[in-house]
């Protein structure tokens, strides 16, 4: 899979059903975080939503964190990135829909 950060991209091995598993988490919190706007627009009050935290092990360890209460919405957020191996360790920051971009890229090109 490749991902683009902010600066630069990577690549990585990265199963079919892992990055499922990824794209419903990333799915989930970005309809938390439209609920976010659409109760900061509507002035209605809303309790703080859960972050996400996502974890998988496999030929490398991917966890990807995002704090959807910061962000005033999913076009504007970001995603903390720890991509790690027995050889290196890449924490990096990418855009919340150019992951969801490449996810979905990944996914179209990925044979089921």
């Amino acid at each position: 899979m490749r991902v683009n950060l902010v600066e630069g991209s990577v690549n990585f091995c990265f199963s079919r059903p892992a990055a499922e598993a990824l794209r419903q988490e990333m799915q989930a919190l970005m309809e938390r975080m439209r609920a976010i706007a659409r109760a900061k627009a509507s002035g209605t009050p809303l309790s703080a939503q859960a972050a996400m935290e996502y974890r998988h092990v496999g030929e490398v360890f991917l966890e990807v964190f995002c704090n959807p209460n910061i962000w005033p919405n999913p076009y504007a957020a970001k995603v903390l990135l720890t991509i790690r191996d027995e050889r290196i360790c890449l924490r990096s920051e990418a855009e919340l829909n150019h992951l969801m971009e490449d996810l979905n890229q990944f996914l179209e090109s990925a044979t089921p």
